[in-house]
């Protein structure tokens, strides 16, 4: 009997592009919020980043391999730990404030890899 996944619909004029995964159009597609958006090295990466955002400085996580929920929840807890906001991005934490090595403490005791980057 043949997979019927690999011989799926590839295109449509009406949605564009079809998920190979799910079958569904690749902008509705939820096999990428299942999976980890970012690989990496195995290091966390912490930096401070001021570029673009008037003088305000925040530290920028990187590297982390997490889904999406798992993302937000760890930001949620970085965030409190410092007592400031932020947000998760494109797969990355971005938290308000120069708090880079208490942010390093924190993801050092959950058992993470992790090191300061940048000047």
């Amino acid at each position: 009997m043949r997979d019927v996944k690999s011989k799926g619909l590839v295109y449509s004029t009406e949605t564009g592009r079809m998920c190979p995964g799910c079958g569904q159009a690749i902008k509705t597609c939820c096999c990428d919020k299942q999976k980890p958006q970012h690989g990496g090295d195995g290091v966390v990466r912490i930096s401070r980043q001021t570029k673009g955002r008037k003088g305000s400085g925040v530290c920028i996580i990187t590297g982390l391999s997490l889904r999406e929920a798992e993302l937000k929840t760890l930001a949620q807890q970085l965030k409190k730990k410092c007592g400031s906001g932020g947000t998760v991005r494109e797969g990355l934490i971005e938290i308000q404030g120069d708090h880079r090595q208490v942010l390093l403490d924190i993801l050092l005791k959950l058992g993470y890899t992790a090191k300061l980057a940048g000047g």
